[in-house]
């Protein structure tokens, strides 16, 4: 497997923005509720510390089998972030395998937002050889489960470090 790269990928909404350094301040702010840390543990970052963040990321995986997919979700009518959503592909078995994950800020929650950026970038990854799409979600986060199923993952009985594994199958 190539290394794939993060493209500018469009759906009917959002723009979705290869990750860059200089998005870290405004992304701090977005990602600024720690409401949003509940499932996944840990507090909001200062912009300082997502900068650096940003810099291991956009540096990428030092596994060359490894491709790191970062961008951030910009709102096409208002031209703001309003999330993140990530894929991190490597190989399997039976081919590519994406772990993605997505968080939309706590303001522009319940539009669709993360439905819309999720099924966006599961389409590009299948566009791009990628077998499997697997995303791990805690048992109590409803609004991920509803995001999961609306783009096709269906869970499984694995769970991984508490949460539980789901998939989708996009390439044969």
């Amino acid at each position: 497997m190539s290394t794939l790269q993060a493209q500018a990928i469009s759906t009917s909404r959002l723009d979705l923005l290869p990750l860059h350094v200089e998005h870290a301040e405004e992304m701090a702010a977005v990602l600024s509720d720690p409401a949003l840390h509940t499932f996944i543990g840990g507090t909001p970052s200062t912009p300082q510390t997502l900068r650096s963040r940003y810099e291991r990321m956009t540096a990428g995986s030092p596994d060359l089998a490894v491709s790191w997919l970062n961008w951030v979700i910009q709102l096409r009518d208002v031209p703001c972030l309003t999330g993140t959503v990530q894929a991190t592909v490597s190989l399997a078995d039976h081919g590519p395998t994406a772990e993605i994950a997505w968080v939309v800020g706590t303001p522009w929650q319940r539009r669709g937002i993360a439905t819309e950026a999720a099924g966006g970038v599961v389409d590009w990854l299948s566009r791009k050889s990628v077998h499997t799409v697997v995303a791990h979600i805690h048992p109590e986060h409803r609004a991920s489960a509803v995001v999961a199923t609306a783009i096709g993952l269906t869970p499984t009985h694995e769970l991984h470090d508490g949460e539980v594994r789901w998939q989708r199958i996009i390439g044969e």
